[in-house]
């Protein structure tokens, strides 16, 4: 086979760790490729030639963008002149839907054939998008069950490649656990605020004076509160020193160790929330945003849930708190009322575990690099 160059994009912390995994999907099928593009340390540990950092241009919330302007733009004037100097023989999008929306534009201009993978949420928020999609990109490698139908009723090719995150998971119904049935003591709680600094300044205080109350009402409970690679650990520190009552201990455990451990989780909407289906670890899901990125998000997205386990399970199965719904009060309620009944946890153990089932099976990074190697002319297509 030929050498090939492949340039792949991802902004985000997550996507970055699901590009990694594809790029050595990539090399064990075209052990010669060349991979290069914008993504952060996990891309440049599986051997990518990054010429964007991605760590500084995470961003959550419509406003919050505003802000970050400047380094976007620089961003995408350095992938333009890369894609026009030397043209890539396939780009592959993660995720990011606006940059890599306006990327794709331009390199579908250019004649460069384009992959995305881990789809725009554009069936929660801003459907139109679908024609841009459609018109710029050549197929959609998607993650979640529901969205292969609707890309293919929009006429536009798509593979559901089931979630990255089913990787190296354990085969069967459940992921094994760790932590002791309900009624327990000490309690484990789980206190994941985020990847991303301004969800944790404003998250993890919050939870940890629902700690201060959780423990009133409940007896002893043990912390495990989580530190995202993207996220310095001073500043977890600093934070929980505030609340030193609490037997809370700061982790930077991957969140596939954290959870199994965890009798519940509080969470920042996000991935993480799947994580917690595949080790079916209730959870209590809390989402905050500025004010004016809220009123704007509450006018554009037409979903009834925010966590994504609740919409695949096309119901709530978990507790959701958003914006001025999260404080101490709350989450205590919504926690105790969960580790306070053991049929209520119980059930909703179960619950997660037939979303796992919905995530497929194991293998995205394979399946979406032999999508990737059909797109080029190097063997057949899924």
């Amino acid at each position: 086979m030929p050498n090939r160059t492949i340039a792949i994009v991802a902004g985000e912390a997550s996507a970055d760790l699901h590009a990694a995994h594809l790029i050595r999907a990539l090399r064990a099928l075209l052990p010669e490729c060349r991979v290069w593009g914008m993504g952060g340390r996990e891309m440049r540990a599986a051997g990518a030639e990054i010429i964007v950092d991605a760590d500084r241009l995470s961003v959550v919330g419509i406003t919050e963008v505003v802000a970050k302007v400047p380094l976007l733009l620089k961003a995408m004037s350095r992938l333009k002149q890369q894609l026009s100097a030397t043209p890539p023989d396939l780009l592959v999008l993660l995720d990011f839907p606006d940059f890599n929306l306006h990327l794709a534009k331009f390199a579908k201009q250019a004649g460069i054939r384009v992959l995305y993978y881990i789809s725009p949420q554009i069936w929660a928020w801003r459907s139109g998008r679908v024609k841009k999609i459609k018109a710029r990109v050549d197929h959609m490698a998607v993650i979640l069950p529901f969205e292969e139908t609707f890309y293919r009723e929009h006429g536009v090719p798509a593979t559901f490649v089931g979630h990255p995150l089913m990787d190296g998971m354990p085969p069967g119904d459940a992921a094994p656990s760790a932590r002791p049935p309900l009624p327990a003591s000490p309690l484990v709680l789980g206190l994941l605020p985020g990847s991303r600094d301004r969800e944790v300044c404003g998250l993890l205080p919050l939870m940890l004076q629902a700690g201060q109350m959780l423990v009133e009402k409940h007896g002893p409970i043990v912390f495990q509160v989580s530190c995202a690679p993207s996220i310095d650990p001073a500043m977890i520190t600093d934070i929980v020193a505030r609340y030193p009552s609490l037997d809370a201990k700061v982790t930077d455990a991957p969140v596939s160790a954290l959870m199994p451990r965890c009798h519940l989780a509080v969470v920042a909407s996000g991935t993480v929330t799947l994580e917690g289906a595949l080790y079916t670890t209730p959870m209590v899901i809390t989402y905050v945003v500025s004010p004016l990125s809220y009123r704007l998000g509450r006018a554009l997205i037409h979903v009834d849930h925010i966590g994504l386990v609740n919409l695949i399970a096309g119901r709530r199965i978990v507790p959701e708190l958003v914006q001025h719904e999260v404080t101490p009060g709350a989450l205590t309620d919504a926690v105790h009322a969960i580790v306070a009944d053991p049929q209520i946890h119980d059930r909703m153990c179960r619950e997660l575990a037939e979303v796992r089932k919905r995530l497929g099976q194991s293998g995205a990074s394979g399946k979406v690099a032999r999508l990737a190697c059909a797109l080029m002319g190097e063997g057949d297509a899924l």
